[in-house]
């Protein structure tokens, strides 16, 4: 009796541990690609730095280590509280060390002490903490080596040595008074950390060498104006830090002197009218970015300006900026709260007074969120950063400075409001490129057509974006069978094309979402356009007023050509025809840099896969073709990119189509011929290894 006891409790407890593993794995491999989580952005960062160290040639390029660093510094400035923010600015330390030691620019040695530093004070609690801290001291010492010991000098008389010891404080005092009066008559040089660092290790020789003597004080001061004045425009705690230190030991070790007097009545004296509006000197500079500049910029372009109508009778509030940036494309969208008017116009670059080349967008019937990040570092191959102020009572002004840059666009979303700004950069040339087609592949025009550079280069596709569209909080279309959105008909559809393509076309597949998650339209293709993806496919269901609407169509971004193409954009879009038809002018322009040619291949390809497969099991089915339209969610993808509506979830025989597993799986074997049949076109041997995709 007891060993059969024994027994069943056996088989229990193995029967408990066998679930408890299947709903692990089921957890697990349904956790979503994206939005990446700091976790998966650090590994991402590791897979970079992993690739860099196994690649000597690519260690030659300052722009790879880089890379790197800013994949590792993504996942600090995602989360700077949570668990893996200490590991990635570490990580980053360490990068910018091991390029110190190739560059040997103290650019890059700074910039690895801040960073390691940064560690060390803010993250005491972290197991990176301590390797940070010997990291540092290796680099300060000599790139890991014991720091020499410094001969001793022969014993002068006291009066000979006061006066070397003077002579060498005021020689290294002269020389951060030269560097200072050197940024101010190159103010852009204020831009750059260095620059400030050779005022700083200036004061601070000259401090070292005399602590007692007649200049300490002086130089106390001008190291705590330098990190200052670096803390404005870096806004790291640790510049801010080291400004106060510098001040509070002049305060305490001379307290009568004159430059403690000077600290003093800093702090208590009233701020710039400007700073009071703005938070901080460069913001207060760049509320008055108009007069005598702006007219300049006026001879190479009038302003421009879109109008909302506001929801609100007080002022709406700008509450949040974020950025997505590739080498040649940077996405910022401004957040706010409610709907208003905007107006933006593009500077030039102004050397004489040391402004860049900068774009300033106006936010009407606006104020600024009081715990907005006033000036936010992009630091790409495109702008610098993007800062914000209250220009006026009512005005909310955002400044972005170019580094370099093609063309610029900039349009409205709604619900909520926000304002997204595209700059596009030169194409980026490689080392790599392939040399021309020959003579006799030019059309009679003397221009190559895309498709034919395509086949010619043989260029494959090896990742693909998959966005199901919707989710979260927002459901889309309701359907004609009570609870049923298309948020969750996407999403399932998606997952499906998913592993299709994983098995059938070895694809590398990002899902911009694998649960219900909410995420914001410019968002979505600003992930394709991070993740590197050679194609973008986003999936959403029709609807209609009228129920007996029925049928499939693919779209691609393009000017609407028809009411119904307006109507089906306005609704993805969530906002109005008007917004629709304000995006005219916009696209006019934006067509050069969209694939329109190889999206209307794709597009063409897949409409032609998923209605021959649906013909063949579901009557009556209509084929709508593919169309054009102004959708956001494909507005500045770099890769070829189409929408596909599926079926209209407003009919009731689609909706009950759409819910079925047959259906869904049909229509994405669809999908996946037509992209079997794109991959093909461009490169008949890009499939051949795997063997012909399953039917």
């Amino acid at each position: 009796m007891v060993l059969t006891e024994l027994m069943v409790f056996n088989r229990s407890r193995r029967l408990v541990f066998f679930i408890s593993v299947v709903l692990f794995l089921t957890f697990f491999s349904q956790r979503p690609a994206w939005p990446a989580t700091t976790q998966s952005k650090y590994y991402t960062a590791e897979r970079c730095a992993a690739e860099l160290h196994k690649n000597p040639s690519q260690q030659k390029h300052r722009d790879r280590w880089l890379t790197c660093v800013q994949k590792y510094l993504a996942v600090y400035r995602d989360d700077p509280h949570g668990a893996w923010a200490a590991a990635g600015m570490y990580q980053a330390g360490i990068l910018y060390s091991q390029l110190y030691k190739r560059s040997n620019l103290e650019e890059d040695k700074r910039q690895a002490l801040d960073l390691l530093d940064n560690v060390v004070k803010y993250y005491p609690s972290s197991r990176y903490r301590n390797q940070a801290q010997a990291a540092a001291d290796q680099l300060r010492n000599g790139n890991g080596r014991p720091a020499p010991t410094p001969t001793p000098a022969p014993e002068p008389t006291p009066v000979i040595k006061n006066d070397a010891i003077q002579a060498k404080a005021k020689q290294w005092y002269d020389k951060g008074q030269a560097n200072d009066q050197h940024l101010e008559k190159k103010p852009e040089l204020k831009k750059h950390r260095d620059q400030w660092f050779k005022s700083i290790d200036a004061y601070r020789k000259a401090y070292q060498a005399d602590p007692q003597g007649e200049l300490a004080p002086a130089a106390l001061y001008g190291m705590g104006k330098a990190y200052e004045g670096m803390y404005k425009r870096s806004h790291i705690d640790l510049d801010r830090i080291q400004s106060q230190k510098s001040f509070e030991e002049l305060a305490s070790e001379f307290p009568q002197s004159p430059f403690a007097a000077k600290v003093q009545q800093s702090k208590e004296g009233p701020p710039p009218e400007s700073a009071k509006v703005a938070g901080d000197d460069k913001i207060a500079e760049m509320i008055q970015e108009t007069g005598p500049d702006a007219e300049a910029a006026a001879a190479s372009g009038s302003p421009s300006s879109s109008h909302e109508s506001s929801s609100s009778q007080g002022l709406s509030v700008v509450n949040g900026l974020r950025f997505w940036s590739t080498p040649r494309y940077t996405r910022v969208v401004i957040d706010a709260n409610a709907d208003t008017e905007f107006s933006h116009r593009q500077l030039r670059e102004d050397p004489g007074l040391g402004k860049p080349q900068r774009i300033y967008i106006d936010i009407h019937n606006s104020r600024l969120s009081s715990d907005f990040q006033k000036v936010v570092p992009i630091n790409d191959n495109l702008l610098s950063d993007a800062r914000a102020g209250q220009y006026n009572a009512d005005t909310v002004r955002v400044v972005v400075d170019i580094k370099s840059s093609k063309t610029y666009k900039i349009f409205s979303l709604k619900n909520p409001f926000r304002l997204v700004l595209d700059v596009w950069g030169q194409e980026v040339a490689t080392a790599t490129a392939p040399p021309p087609p020959p003579p006799e592949e030019h059309t009679s025009s003397g221009k190559i057509p895309q498709s034919a550079i395509v086949k010619q280069l043989a260029l494959g596709v090896k990742r693909i974006v998959i966005d199901p569209g919707h989710g979260g909080k927002d459901f889309g279309a309701p359907g004609a069978i009570r609870g049923v959105h298309e948020k969750q008909v996407t999403l399932e559809i998606g997952r499906r094309l998913a592993e299709k393509i994983r098995s059938q076309l070895k694809c590398d597949v990002v899902m911009t979402r694998n649960s219900d998650t909410y995420l914001s339209l410019e968002e979505r293709t600003a992930i394709a356009n991070t993740q590197n993806a050679d194609l973008f496919i986003s999936i959403h269901t029709n609807a209609a007023q009228d129920h007996q609407a029925y049928g499939m169509e693919t779209y691609i971004l393009n000017l609407a050509t028809d009411d119904e193409s307006i109507r089906v954009a306005a609704r993805e879009n969530a906002t109005s025809t008007k917004n629709i038809s304000d995006l005219d002018s916009i696209l006019q322009d934006l067509m050069q840099n969209a694939k329109v040619n190889e999206s209307t291949r794709l597009a063409g390809y897949v409409q032609i896969g998923a209605y021959s497969r649906l013909g063949k099991k579901f009557e009556p089915l209509r084929n709508k073709g593919v169309k054009k339209a102004p959708f956001y969610v494909l507005l500045g993808a770099d890769m070829p990119s189409i929408l596909v509506e599926t079926a209209f979830i407003s009919n009731p025989r689609e909706c009950q189509r759409l819910t079925s597993p047959e259906f869904q799986d049909v229509f994405c074997q669809g999908i996946v011929d037509g992209i079997k049949h794109y991959i093909e076109d461009n490169n008949p041997m890009a499939l051949s290894k795997h063997g012909p995709g399953k039917g």
